[in-house]
């Protein structure tokens, strides 16, 4: 999305001449990695960002163009309402988004340049997808298809900030894809995958042409996919055919707009990962050190195209984060104080540092993880 990058970074060059930027602060744990010439420690920090009743289920985190970490998350019971918090450079100011009926679940998020974020979820009362935008006045929401289908949604702004949309249809069993038409003012959806029950644990990315690639699970085959839109059809690949693997996918695209996909192998319980050379499909095994990791991955690629891969440690219910260093995957825990590390989201700021938005089972609040 390259247009939408540079003209990011035009927005970026005028506001810091009026804004200073904050150095988010994070209260918590600290573990002793690296060193810059400077002097600098860099160091892992977590902190609560909600703690109000149960939140943090379905979370989603963009880094905007000023490096703010902005999240958009599920409120659970006893409200049931679609939620959103952004760090102020002191402490986190979080809002209700959406609280008719039963919303909020399968949060995906994105920002404009202005940092006006965007918001695909699911409403559990009418089935439905449902999206929200800030106007910067109110936030405007409205449904984007029928009712009996939506969740497993996945959001991308093209370069001309027009949302795009993946989803499960759960009424058909099928793989969707929506799109803004901005001129006809309507939401175009088309069914991508339709070959059986296929489409859930959707992750979508879009490429600097627009063009939409698409990871999910086909459960009728028990396989790992991946749809790519070809500007005239979508090409559609199995990516990993082994025995129950591809829940929990999470995708992103590397500097030449090839997927990178991190997902589950279910029946092992271990992490996994697949990479697009341009030709073929490579698979590996990225942690197995239980029998039960790598659950809610998710996925960025930095700007030296190495994936970094948060994900959920289940058997000792533990935060993990894993990064490719070029030769190996360097592997470590984030947080283990209790039962922590579902529902996992990571972004990366403009320097490549990460920062991971993620559920706390034990005190059921959302939780944020940030090298700095």
């Amino acid at each position: 999305m390259k247009k939408k990058l540079d003209f990011c970074l035009v927005i970026y060059f005028l506001s810091i001449s009026l804004v200073a930027i904050s150095v988010i602060s994070g209260c918590g744990k600290g573990e002793e990695v690296a060193t810059e010439p400077s002097g600098h420690v860099f160091m892992w920090y977590t902190s609560t960002v909600d703690n109000s009743a149960d939140v943090g289920k379905y979370s989603s985190i963009v880094i905007d163009s000023l490096g703010v970490p902005k999240i958009s998350y599920y409120d659970g019971s006893p409200n049931y309402n679609l939620k959103y918090a952004v760090f102020n450079g002191v402490d986190w100011d979080t809002e209700i988004v959406d609280e008719e009926d039963s919303v909020g679940t399968y949060s995906s998020l994105d920002v404009l340049c202005s940092g006006y974020p965007r918001i695909a979820y699911y409403d559990g009362t009418n089935f439905r997808l449902q999206y929200a935008e800030w106007t910067g006045v109110t936030w405007e929401i409205e449904s984007v298809n029928g009712v009996g289908n939506g969740t497993d949604c996945s959001l991308a702004l093209d370069s001309n900030f027009y949302p795009r949309i993946s989803y499960y249809d759960a009424s058909n069993k099928h793989l969707k894809f929506a799109a803004w038409n901005q001129n006809l003012a309507t939401w175009e959806i088309e069914t991508v995958d339709g070959s059986g029950e296929v489409g859930k644990y959707t992750s979508l990315a879009l490429d600097d042409n627009g063009y939409a690639a698409i990871s999910y699970y086909d459960d009728t085959n028990d396989n790992l996919k991946c749809a790519r839109w070809t500007g005239s059809d979508w090409d559609i690949d199995t990516v990993d055919n082994g025995n129950i693997v591809g829940v929990y996918t999470s995708i992103a695209l590397d500097s030449n707009g090839y997927p990178r996909i991190s997902y589950r192998d279910d029946y092992n319980g271990h992490l996994k990962y697949a990479r697009w050379t341009g030709s073929t499909w490579i698979t590996e095994t990225v942690d197995s050190s239980t029998s039960n990791v790598g659950a809610y991955t998710s996925i960025a690629v930095d700007g030296s195209d190495a994936a970094h891969i948060s994900y959920y440690n289940g058997l000792w219910g533990d935060l993990k984060y894993t990064k490719w260093t070029g030769v190996t995957w360097e592997t470590e825990t984030l947080d283990s104080s209790g039962n922590v590390g579902q529902y996992t989201s990571i972004a990366l700021d403009s320097d490549g540092n990460p920062h991971i938005s993620y559920y706390d089972v034990s005190n059921t609040s959302l939780k944020f993880a940030e090298w700095r």
